[in-house]
C-alpha cells in the first residue's frame, strides 16, 4: 500500500494530530509513503489562494477545478491574481516550512521518500525514482493535467511589489526567482 502525502493533505486531514497512531498503522501494514512538497513555498501559496478563490467563484462553467486539462481552462484559472498578506507572509512561510519538518520528523520511522514538485517538472527521471522506490516496473508516465501558473510569479500576484519588499533580504528571497 502506498500513500502520497502532500503538505496540504498532511495538515488538513489530521495526519499530524494523530501521527503516532498513523505511523504505527503504516509500519504494521508496510505502507510506503511518498511526501510531495514544494520547494518554492511562495508559488505554493499562490496556488492555494487561487484554488481557494476558484472554489467559491467557480470560474469554469460553475464547477470548481483544482486541476485542469486544457490551456483554455488553465488561462481562465490563472487570470485571478490573489493579494498576498505581506504582513504575515514571512510567518506564514516559516509555518509551512516548520510543518514539513514536523511531518518528516513524525514519519521518519516509516518507509518513505521525499519528492519535490519542482523536480518532477524539471527532471524526467524523478518519476523513475518513485517507481523504483515503490518496487514498480519502470513505465513512461504521463499526465493530462495542464500547469495553471506558468511563468514568473510576478504575473500572478496582484501586490507583487509588496511581496518583493517583504521578502528582499530574508531567507525567503529565493522564492521571488523563477524556479522552473
Amino acid at each position: 500500500m502506498v500513500y502520497l502525502l502532500t503538505a496540504r493533505f498532511i495538515f488538513m486531514q489530521g495526519l499530524i494530530e494523530y501521527h503516532k497512531e498513523i505511523v504505527e498503522y503504516f509500519n504494521y501494514r508496510g505502507v510506503s509513503v511518498v511526501f510531495l512538497f514544494r520547494r518554492n513555498l511562495l508559488r505554493r501559496m499562490v496556488s492555494l489562494l487561487a484554488n481557494s478563490h476558484d472554489r467559491y467563484a467557480k470560474l469554469l462553467n460553475g464547477t470548481h477545478k483544482s486541476h485542469v486539462h486544457s490551456q483554455e481552462e488553465a488561462a481562465a484559472l490563472s487570470s485571478y491574481k490573489p493579494i498576498i498578506n505581506s504582513t504575515s507572509l514571512i510567518s506564514d512561510l516559516r509555518e509551512v516550512e516548520m510543518d514539513a519538518v514536523k511531518a518528516l520528523e513524525y514519519f521518519n520511522s516509516t518507509r518513505h521518500m521525499v519528492v519535490y514538485y519542482e523536480d518532477l517538472i524539471t527532471n524526467n527521471t524523478k518519476l523513475n525514482d518513485v517507481q523504483e522506490f515503490l518496487g514498480l516496473p519502470q513505465k513512461e508516465l504521463t499526465s493530462r493535467q495542464v500547469k495553471i501558473h506558468k511563468g514568473p510569479l510576478s504575473d500572478f500576484v496582484k501586490n507583487w511589489d509588496d511581496v518583493i519588499k517583504t521578502l528582499n533580504g530574508t531567507q525567503y528571497e529565493r522564492f521571488l526567482q523563477a524556479d522552473y
